[in-house]
C-alpha cells in the first residue's frame, strides 16, 4: 500500500511516517520503480504500536526500545516491565508537577479582584519568583 494507504490504516499521518523513517524509528519503506514508498501490513501494523505508544506518552527513546522488545520474540518481559515502571513513575512525577502548577495558579486567581484596578496578585504571584 502506498503512504496515504498506510496513514488511513494506522492512524498516523503521512507527514510523522516520513518523519519516523528519517528518525530511524522505522525502516525506510521499500520503493517502486517511480520512487513511491510502499509499506506492508506488518509496517502499518509497526505504525500502530507507535501511535499506541506515544497515546501513552513515552519518548521517542523508549518507544524504539519498545519496538525492539515487541518484535523480539525470546525477550523476557521483564524488561518491558521495568520500561514501563519507569514510564510510569515519570508520568506520577508530572502529574504532581501539573497539580502543583494547577493549585498555585488557582489559588492566584482567587486572590485577583479582576477589577479596573493595576494591583494583580497573578502578576505579583509570578515576579515573586524572579528575584
Amino acid at each position: 500500500m502506498n503512504i496515504g494507504e498506510a496513514a488511513k490504516a494506522s492512524g498516523v499521518s503521512a507527514k510523522m511516517i516520513r518523519h519516523y523513517e528519517e528518525a530511524g524509528l522505522i525502516p525506510a519503506a521499500t520503493r517502486t520503480e517511480s520512487n513511491y514508498r510502499v509499506y506492508s501490513t506488518n509496517d502499518v501494523a509497526m505504525l500502530h504500536f507507535i501511535k499506541q505508544a506515544r497515546r501513552l506518552g513515552f519518548a521517542m527513546k523508549q518507544i524504539a526500545l519498545l519496538l525492539s522488545l515487541w518484535q523480539d520474540r525470546s525477550r523476557s518481559s521483564r524488561e518491558v516491565k521495568a520500561l514501563a515502571r519507569e514510564h510510569v513513575d515519570e508520568l506520577n512525577l508530572r502529574i504532581r508537577e501539573l497539580t502543583e502548577m494547577r493549585d498555585t495558579l488557582d489559588d492566584l486567581v482567587k486572590h485577583c479582584r479582576g477589577d479596573s484596578r493595576p494591583e494583580c496578585p497573578i502578576l505579583e504571584g509570578i515576579s515573586a519568583h524572579c528575584h
